[in-house]
């Protein structure tokens, strides 16, 4: 009894990965084998926001695919966030393993958008990115 509380000891002190909190960076994360840490290599500086940073790393999953990979996954991280992206959107978390939100959905046609702007049908498949609301006044009327 007492082995075991040691090792739960142990485990509670294992200390958790952190991503860099370096300004405007962008990385991507490779997640190491068993016992090894997560290495992060730099694919863009000077990002303004998350949602760049995650436009970033989708350009490199599509590269990834098209010259032949399988991934469909990637994740990164920026100032201190992850960044976790597949086939159902971008998702957000404070931390490697911890719990996770949505911050952009696909449309039907496999674009990012926040999720408030998709369309849904009925049993809750993506539709469209819905139109702006408010008609430009500068744009000629309709025929």
């Amino acid at each position: 009894m007492i082995i075991g509380s040691a090792a739960l000891a142990l485990a509670a002190c294992e200390k958790a990965v952190e991503a860099p909190f370096d300004r405007g960076v962008c990385y991507a994360v490779e997640v190491g084998a068993e016992g090894e840490a997560p290495r992060f290599n730099k694919v863009a500086d000077n990002q303004p926001q998350i949602e760049f940073c995650a436009a970033r790393l989708e350009e490199v999953r599509l590269r990834f695919l098209r010259m032949g990979g399988s991934r469909q996954e990637i994740t990164g991280s920026y100032q201190g966030q992850f960044i976790f992206i597949d086939r159902g959107g971008v998702w957000l978390s404070q931390t490697l393993d911890g719990g996770r939100f949505n911050a952009m959905a696909r449309t039907g046609d496999g674009r990012l958008a926040m999720p408030g702007a998709i369309q849904r049908a009925i049993d809750g498949t993506p539709v469209a990115v819905s139109a702006n609301s408010e008609p430009d006044p500068t744009a000629p009327p309709a025929p």
